[in-house]
């Protein structure tokens, strides 16, 4: 019974990291999931901050080159906060949202002989969405609020550049430079 189990491991195993994933090709979906470091937003020193976060999906469509075409879309996410008083009871609570919805097109480089790894570069379309809420409270009780305030927001056109490693089949690690909702992007991305 325990060579039937250290085979199955040992098959399982061999399956997985000795099928090499194709280059990237026509007709290939990568799902991706990042954390943005460095922000694209305006530089807001005060308060707390989320993470930037994003989902990507893209397709190849063509050959070009030594290259393929590939379409798809993106969504991204960041938050800022700032709370405070001003010593006198009168208080504040600032919240900006930013999300990025785009359509992104790119080209992957399909010339390296190097197993697993996929090198790519393009431009995304996006609708770049600015929202900002308030509320003020003074040192007599009184309160006020604003939400779903929407300024700055307005189309963009960015460019990119990146690289994905595959390391199990057809999931993978990627990095990626360019304007998003943050200037780099690190994270996990799938192949199918």
């Amino acid at each position: 019974m325990k060579q039937v189990n250290f085979f199955l491991v040992l098959f399982l195993s061999l399956s997985i990291f000795s099928a090499k994933a194709q280059t990237y090709t026509v007709g290939t979906n990568v799902v991706s999931a990042g954390l943005g470091l460095g922000s694209s937003i305006a530089g807001y020193t005060y308060g707390s901050q989320s993470p930037a976060i994003s989902l990507q999906y893209e397709r190849g469509l063509w050959a070009a080159g030594p290259g393929v075409v590939s379409l798809g879309g993106y969504v991204g996410f960041k938050s800022y906060k700032d709370a405070g008083n001003d010593g006198y009871g009168d208080s504040y609570d600032y919240k900006w949202n930013y999300t990025i919805i785009g359509v992104r097109g790119a080209w992957h480089y399909t010339g390296l002989s190097i197993p697993n790894l996929d090198l790519y570069g393009g431009v995304m379309l996006s609708y770049n969405h600015l929202s900002f809420s308030a509320s003020y409270s003074d040192a007599g009780g009184s309160y006020a609020s604003s939400s779903g305030a929407s300024y700055g927001s307005d189309l963009g056109f960015s460019a990119f550049v990146g690289g994905r490693y595959f390391f199990a089949g057809n999931l993978g690690a990627f990095v990626e430079l360019g304007y998003g909702v943050s200037y780099a992007n690190l994270g996990l991305t799938y192949k199918f």
